[in-house]
Order: structure tokens, then C-alpha cells, then sequence
């Protein structure tokens, strides 16, 4: 039975299917929060790397999403969507394993670090592109938001006790031991998704002559370019991307402790409170968008995310004020990005035709995260050049110019994922422009 079928009407946490992978997905979120802490303190601490490479480390996890674009046209001529994602869980949870593994036996390396931060980020990769097809089979398109509101939310609780958690673990039992815990958890993912039973049928080219990967994946880009609503997302997405990794955290928390005089413990607070403010947006995500829509809902997301940066660099005065402003900056960018997040993703869903989601989506990602870097390298001389706090406004504005990219489209005028007018953009493989007035 189709998730358009059996979701309908009906609570999600009355399905049970749906109940199982939300379960998995936030396991694993909380997983990861304890791998970004453990990892880069093997580093530090068993094999006193340096600034440079522990920012390899980081690099190399974002690195596959460049390849995403032909992954994701891999994926799409694959006929079961599900079996990949539990690989990819089995494969992250391999990998991770390995390094206790080594550990026990003094043989971890720096190498040995790239090569699992490489290999678990195109693990990531192959699960995502996956996804989308399988969450349109798994739930209603009625239910997109609703979904996705659940999946973002469990995410954000994440970030908020994640850390805590994955500290607490690293202290107790060293941080190599402590990656068995995130092995684990995909582990986990993988079973329950093993149970998750879904209806997918077979792709409409299977015992056809398929086109070639690189055809597929610049069917997928061109895709994306042609339809009025993918085109104006992506170009929003990645200008918000770009300007608030120009800004990244690392910019920030040298802004909050050097010109701002705020020690890492308040630091720490304000990001702690910028954690509440995505989970309160996730949650309110859906009755946001019942009230005004979903895509002023995103266009209010695309302002709201990147915005605030200006809060913290305009901020001055007594020590509570500064800290206030920080706090604030990260409470309403958290709460922006989460309305921004649910109701595209939602949209997205919604809009793409079934034979293109995950090239799309591999398309969607390498230009998505793959400008982020980008915006992290250009940060870093604006703020050489001109000085964090003029940075940090750049980010601001420049961010939230990104709006821009939603105004002249369908989106601002979409109400609704239910309405026809919507499953009249979804287009198809041969001509993904079909727009219909909003």
C-alpha cells in the first residue's frame, strides 16, 4: 500500500510504518551529534593534529556531496530505493566500527580519519538521494509538511542534547570507544527500516536501454533549471547557504569572544538557546504554513535565517546585551532556517515527478552544499579584509536578499500542497516546465 493511501486522513503517529523510520532517523540523528564531537577529538587529542587538518576532516565529509549529482542519477535507475538506504546505513556503521577497532589495537591514524570522514560522507550522500523517492511512497502528500515537521524536529532535538550526551560519553568511555554508540545507532536505522514496508514499483525504463549516467544527471540538472519552482528554490537555498556559511559558526564565535568579550561558556548558552529556536520552529512549522501558507511560510524562512547576523553585529552595550544579542541571532535564525527547511523539502516532494527525484535531488545537493565551502572561504577574506562585524552584516543582508530568487516565481502564491494546481507543476522527464499561475 502506497503512502499516499494509507497516510491519508489520518495521524502520522497512528502509522506505523512512518513511526518506525521517524524512530530510526532521530536514533541516528543523535549518532551524529556524538560523532562531530568524537571525531575531530581523536584527532586532537590521540593524534595532536592541527588546525589545517582537522579542518580536512570537516572538508572531506562535505567533499561527496560534488559527486552527488551523478550519484543521485545512479540512483534513480535503481528500482529499490529502501535497499540502498539500509546500505548506507550498514556502511556507515562498518566504517565507524573500524576505528575502535584500530584503537584497541594503537593502529588509528590520520589517514585512517580521512578516510572514514570520506567514506561515512558518501555513505550520507547515497542515503539521501535515495530518500526522497521513498518518503513520497512512505506518506501522503497531504501529510508532506506534517512529515517533514517530525523528521526536522527530532533533528533539533538533536542539536540541543546531542552534544551534551556524546560528551558525556566521550568522558566516560574516550572518544574512539564512544563511536560504537553512533555504529550502533545506524544500526538501528538500518533494522527498522528493514521493517518499513512500502509499495515500489520498478522504474518506468527497467528493460528498456537506459540513457547514460552522465545524460541522467544532466536530465536531472536540467530539470531543475527548467521548472519554475525547483529553479527559484535552488537559487534561494544556495544563496543562503553561501552568505551564512560566509558567516559560518567558526566567524561567529571568534566575533562573540573577541569583539564582543563573551567567554566560551555564554557562548555556548546562545547556541544552546539558537538549538530551542530551530525545534520551536519545526514544531510550528506545519500551523504556520495552515495559516499563511507554505510558500510565504518559505519566503519568511529565506528572511528570517540569515537575517538575524545583523542583531549580533550591531550588538554592543553591557555584558547581558551582547550576550542577548547572540542569543537572539541564534534563536531566530534557528526558528528561520526549520520554517524554510520543512515547507521547501515539503514542496519539492511535491513537485518532482517519481523517475526524478534522486537525480534531482543528487543534482540539488552537489550546487547546494557544494557552495558552502565557497561561502566559508570567502568569509574568511572578507573578514581579513573589511573586519568581522562589516562581514557578519554582509552576511546578513546578502542572505536575506535571497528572497529575491521567490518573489518573481510560483512559490509566494502557494497555498497548499493538496491544491491541483501544485501536482499540475510536477511535470515529467521530457518537459519539467508546466507551470500553472498562482
Amino acid at each position: 500500500m502506497s503512502g499516499a493511501d494509507r497516510t491519508a486522513g489520518i495521524s502520522l503517529w497512528r502509522d506505523r510504518p512512518f513511526r518506525r523510520f521517524w524512530a530510526g532517523q532521530s536514533v541516528s540523528q543523535f549518532g551524529d551529534r556524538i560523532t562531530e564531537l568524537a571525531l575531530p577529538l581523536i584527532a586532537v587529542s590521540a593524534l595532536s593534529a592541527s588546525p589545517n587538518e582537522v579542518a580536512w576532516l570537516t572538508a572531506l565529509t562535505w567533499t561527496p556531496n560534488l559527486l552527488a549529482i551523478l550519484l543521485g542519477a545512479w540512483v534513480d535507475q535503481r528500482a529499490r530505493k529502501r535497499r540502498l538506504m539500509i546500505l548506507a546505513d550498514l556502511v556507515r556503521a562498518a566504517v565507524l566500527l573500524s576505528i575502535p577497532g584500530a584503537y584497541l589495537l594503537g593502529a588509528v591514524t590520520l589517514g585512517q580519519l580521512y578516510a572514514v570522514a570520506l567514506l561515512t560522507g558518501a555513505a550520507g550522500v547515497l542515503f539521501n538521494t535515495a530518500y526522497p523517492p521513498f518518503f513520497v511512497r512512505l506518506v501522503s502528500r497531504t501529510s508532506y509538511v506534517d512529515a517533514n515537521s517530525k523528521l526536522s524536529t527530532s533533528r533539533s532535538v538533536s542539536y540541543v542534547a546531542g552534544p551534551a550526551i556524546g560528551g558525556v560519553l566521550v568522558q566516560a568511555l574516550t572518544a574512539p570507544v564512544t563511536l560504537v554508540v553512533d555504529a550502533l545507532t545506524f544500526l538501528v536505522s538500518a533494522v527498522l527500516l528493514g521493517r518499513v514496508s512500502v509499495d515500489e514499483p520498478p522504474e518506468s525504463s527497467a528493460g528498456t536501454a537506459a540513457p547514460s549516467l552522465l545524460r541522467r544527471a544532466r536530465a536531472g540538472l536540467s530539470f531543475i533549471f527548467r521548472h519554475p519552482v525547483l529553479r527559484a528554490g535552488l537559487g534561494c537555498a544556495a544563496t543562503v547557504n553561501f552568505f551564512t556559511f560566509v558567516a559560518g559558526s567558526g566567524l561567529i564565535v571568534l566575533f562573540a569572544n573577541r569583539s564582543l568579550g563573551l567567554s566560551a561558556g555564554v557562548i555556548g548558552v546562545a547556541f544552546g538557546i539558537g538549538a530551542m529556536g530551530a525545534l520551536l520552529g519545526a514544531v510550528l512549522a506545519p500551523k504556520i504554513s495552515r495559516g499563511i501558507g507554505v510558500g510565504r511560510s518559505i519566503v519568511v524562512g529565506a528572511v528570517l535565517f540569515p537575517a538575524p547576523l545583523a542583531i549580533t553585529a550591531a550588538a554592543d552595550g553591557p555584558l547581558w546585551l551582547r550576550a542577548g544579542a547572540l542569543a537572539a541571532t541564534e534563536f531566530l535564525s534557528g526558528f528561520g532556517v526549520m520554517l524554510f527547511d520543512v515547507n521547501l523539502n515539503s514542496l519539492q516532494a511535491a513537485v518532482i515527478p517519481d523517475g526524478m527525484r534522486s537525480r534531482v535531488a543528487g543534482a540539488y545537493s552537489t550546487i547546494n552544499y557544494g557552495i558552502r565551502p565557497v561561502g566559508a572561504v570567502v568569509g574568511g577574506l572578507l573578514a581579513t579584509r573589511l573586519g568581522l562585524r562589516a562581514t557578519l552584516v554582509i552576511a546578513a543582508v546578502g542572505g536575506a536578499l535571497s528572497l529575491l530568487w521567490l518573489l518573481p516565481s510560483p512559490i509566494p502564491g502557494i497555498r497548499s500542497l493538496a491544491l491541483d494546481r501544485v501536482a499540475d507543476m510536477e511535470g515529467d522527464e521530457d518537459d519539467g516546465n508546466r507551470p500553472v499561475p498562482c
